[in-house]
């Protein structure tokens, strides 16, 4: 009888234990989480993601290339200062930048900033350069995604103290 209240009473502790962890992922103590994990939400659809792969094709491949890969040496100035089209693909800088910072340079181009990028605010309406900032950040991985997030919602709270 004694043995059965114990395994009762923690199985109850056990149960009320879980129930507590608001965060599936808080309970594994390794660092990698199992494949059923819940996934990071990311702030747009799949549906954005398909419509902006041929947005992207027809405004940004002729310089960024066909998968956000960009320019090879795009870090080093070109005969006229400038700089060649960067990765878009997670792989160089502008998963350091807020949504609105990305929004804005599609829609005003690089030349605030010191690049050759044409504006696009003129041809692509809000929802179109969204669904290409969908698509482009469809090819950064789970880190990335993850930091350029914790960036954004950092700089949105007015955190973040470089853009």
């Amino acid at each position: 009888m004694r043995r059965t209240i114990w395994l009762v009473a923690a199985v109850i502790t056990l149960a009320a234990c879980e129930q507590g962890q608001e965060d599936p992922k808080a309970r594994w103590t390794d660092s990698a989480a199992p494949a059923s994990a819940p996934v990071e939400r990311r702030w747009y659809t799949q549906d954005q993601v398909m419509a902006g792969a041929p947005l992207y094709r027809e405004n940004c491949a002729t310089c960024h290339k066909e998968n956000a890969e960009g320019t090879p040496d795009w870090k080093t100035r070109d005969a006229n200062g400038k700089l060649p089209p960067p990765p878009l693909n997670g792989t160089a800088h502008a998963w350091h930048h807020p949504l609105d910072i990305l929004r804005s340079v599609v829609k005003r181009g690089g030349a605030p900033v010191g690049g050759t990028m044409p504006a696009f605010g003129e041809k692509l309406d809000e929802a179109q350069i969204d669904a290409i900032l969908a698509w482009v950040q469809s090819h950064w991985s789970d880190e990335v995604y993850k930091i350029w997030h914790e960036r954004d919602l950092a700089s949105s709270a007015g955190l973040q103290s470089m853009r």
